[in-house]
């Protein structure tokens, strides 16, 4: 899979994108990541990819033309192709304006063959990139950037991860918090002891077994792997009730899980009391 991000900071990338998962897919060719100056796309002798807004207000706006003629030495998809779901290729505006970017977007965009990223500055970009040359507008989230550099590396992370062999174990992807890919087997409660299936994820403990008198659960070092299973559940659930309670409204719940949030409501109510 190709990432493409047009940027006016292309040093901002020489750090986020060079460790962990997202080096290793690019050392193994599983991905491919080309930082695209606007600047080199410029026809003046300041290099100039800004400028004031027609109508006045404060700020500067990014100009269409660096951004429109990096995309088309590229060669991507048109427009209507790409709207129309025939393209591997998906252009998306970094915005505020844009929706909401959330694992299953993920799961959307690693299905892809090449992913564009432009990264907005200043007061905004151009709407014209908006309406004649992206095919989407994504947010990372409901406060204020100075760029969508921080949201371009963010997505990156999260999409080369869902890439075939990113994570050497495959069933890694489905079983993460958010994944939608796990939730199909919520509703009957995962047989792995670690598939959280849409909630957020279960605490997890490692050695030493006793550290500083903080003892892990018992119930993870008894070998039952089936009370294993329903304790990360039930703290799965516990703690999407207390954190993100919407999330209980978009995972398919089981029988079971709907008892565990009745005993863990209950509870909470008798300690309100």
């Amino acid at each position: 899979m190709k990432f493409e991000i047009f940027t006016i900071f292309p040093d901002f990338f020489q750090g986020p994108l060079q460790h962990g998962i997202v080096r290793r897919a690019r050392e193994t060719g599983l991905i491919d990541i080309q930082i695209r100056d606007l600047r080199a796309f410029t026809r003046d002798k300041h290099r100039t990819v800004d400028d004031r807004p027609f109508g006045g207000g404060e700020g500067m706006v990014l100009k269409p033309e660096p951004i429109f003629e990096c995309a088309e030495s590229l060669g991507i998809a048109p427009l209507e192709a790409r709207k129309a779901g025939t393209s591997k290729d998906s252009v998306v505006l970094l915005s505020p304006q844009g929706e909401m970017f959330h694992q299953g977007v993920a799961e959307e965009f690693a299905g892809l063959e090449r992913l564009v990223l432009i990264c907005g500055r200043y007061e905004g970009v151009d709407e014209r990139v908006a309406e004649h040359l992206a095919d989407r507008e994504v947010s990372v989230g409901d406060f204020v950037l100075s760029g969508g550099e921080l949201g371009a590396a963010i997505i990156v992370d999260a999409v080369a991860r869902l890439v075939p062999g990113a994570l050497g174990n495959e069933a890694s992807s489905k079983q993460e918090s958010f994944s939608s890919r796990g939730a199909e087997k919520a509703a009957g409660m995962p047989d792995a002891t670690c598939a959280s299936g849409g909630l957020l994820d279960y605490p997890h403990y490692t050695r030493p077994a006793d550290f500083r008198g903080m003892p892990v659960p018992e119930v993870l070092v008894n070998g039952n792997h089936d009370e294993i299973r329903r304790w990360r559940r039930r703290r799965a659930l516990e703690k999407t009730l207390r954190n993100r309670p919407g999330l209980l409204h978009e995972v398919a719940l089981s029988e079971e899980d709907k008892s565990l949030i009745a005993e863990l409501g209950n509870e909470r109510g008798g300690r309100s009391q």
